[in-house]
């Protein structure tokens, strides 16, 4: 099983960035994070790096039902969704809640696993 979701896409990479942005709150997920991979990596180890950037996705709904399911299940929040340049174009990728969540023994929590995943799917797929 894999652990993520993901697809190349044409176009710019802050356009691309700016999509999945947008594909995200139709989905009824905000940013709460991001974090420009390139830019850190150059300030902290003066290294040059590929555009790429983290998104932390946070859908409130859904996080209040897994939060109130598994009260330790916060340090997998929120869902990561990177966006990094590569030689084929832009690529989109986005945790596979499902896949996470078999680490923890909560079968509650395949019920917003399930959700969540459709959700990210549509995201990408929607680029």
């Amino acid at each position: 099983m894999s652990y993520y979701i993901a697809k190349t896409v044409s176009g710019g990479f802050d356009d691309v960035i700016a999509r999945v942005t947008e594909a995200l709150k139709a989905e009824g997920f905000g940013v709460l994070t991001d974090i420009d991979v390139a830019a850190t990596m150059k300030k902290k180890l003066d290294a040059d790096f590929r555009p790429y950037r983290i998104l932390g996705a946070c859908n409130p709904q859904m996080a209040h039902k897994a939060l109130s399911i598994e009260d330790k299940i916060g340090v997998m929040l929120p869902c990561n969704v990177i966006v990094q340049r590569t030689d084929e174009g832009v690529e989109v990728a986005a945790v596979d809640p499902v896949a996470s969540m078999q680490a923890v023994d909560n079968p509650g929590l395949a019920d917003i696993a399930g959700p969540v995943k459709d959700a990210l799917k549509r995201v990408v797929e929607a680029l």
